[in-house]
């Protein structure tokens, strides 16, 4: 029986991406659907479920994806509204590579010392890479605050996250890499999740910083996240605190998608989300 990966992805086309990630993940097929939203979506999980008997229904999974999460989830939520009884497939949830870079991010500092008592602070972190790191690190036990140049996107992004993950995040503006530079200054973890080239720290502002631990920048395009850092940084300790650069972590994030992918074949009632997503990251890493 064939192992059967249909993408289902908002964006106008499937992300080549997502397609090669499953292909390596063990999928036989892959068959990409684009411009998919809640209202057209209904005829293609239908097919999905219905096409194949009871045990063999686990050879047929979907993937969610696309360049935005919030259409994503919404996506996401339609998709198991069609599901009933044993007429279901595995799915999951991987926008823009979301879940799973957050999930490696977190799991690779996991590895690396505690985090459950510290002070963390993501940088830049209303996108989904940062909310969701966010809230992997508050589900480790740290006290978690959140940045944005603007504390109506802080605040807002921490309301929709208590929604959906029913955690408490502290919203604060950084308007500028000075102002993140003070956030910093009692934490002891620091996680960047600004956009591709956007600077957020300069060296200055880490390098003599006593308190910091650990330090990830989920940004693999020059300039980094965090200057003075290496993207290809894996655990490597730098002025006293250990740093995860994109592509350090990056390795795992693959690994971790594939395994994903391997896993939704398993059985036809999984549904992979940040939190099962996190949860395997974590065996991984």
């Amino acid at each position: 029986m064939k192992k059967l990966l249909f993408q289902l992805d908002t964006d106008p086309h499937a992300a080549v991406f997502d397609t090669v990630v499953a292909y390596d993940g063990g999928a036989d097929h892959v068959i990409g659907h684009g411009g998919c939203t809640p209202d057209n979506v209904r005829p293609l999980v239908e097919g999905a479920i219905f096409t194949r008997a009871p045990k063999e229904k686990k050879y047929t999974a979907l993937f969610i994806g696309g360049s935005d999460m919030v259409a994503g989830e919404k996506l996401f939520k339609a998709v198991q509204k069609v599901f009933f009884a044993d007429f279901r497939v595995s799915v999951m949830l991987d926008s823009n590579g979301s879940n799973t870079t957050a999930a490696a991010g977190v799991a690779k500092l996991l590895s690396s010392g505690k985090l459950s008592g510290k002070k963390a602070v993501v940088l830049a972190g209303t996108g989904p890479v940062g909310r969701r790191a966010a809230v992997m690190l508050s589900n480790e036990g740290a006290e978690v605050s959140l940045t944005s140049r603007q504390m109506a996107r802080a605040k807002q992004a921490c309301m929709d996250v208590k929604e959906r993950f029913k955690v408490d995040l502290e919203p604060v503006e950084a308007s500028d890499n000075d102002a993140r530079g003070r956030v910093i200054e009692s934490a002891q973890v620091v996680f960047a999740a600004g956009a591709a080239g956007v600077l957020l720290l300069n060296a200055h502002h880490w390098q003599g910083n006593t308190t910091i631990e650990m330090m990830a920048d989920a940004n693999a395009t020059p300039p980094l996240g965090i200057e003075g850092t290496e993207m290809m940084d894996k655990g490597k300790e730098r002025n006293g605190k250990i740093i995860w650069g994109a592509i350090g972590f990056g390795t795992l994030k693959l690994a971790l998608h594939r395994a994903c992918i391997a896993k939704l074949f398993e059985s036809n009632n999984q549904i992979f989300d940040a939190e099962e997503i996190f949860t395997l990251a974590k065996t991984m890493a």
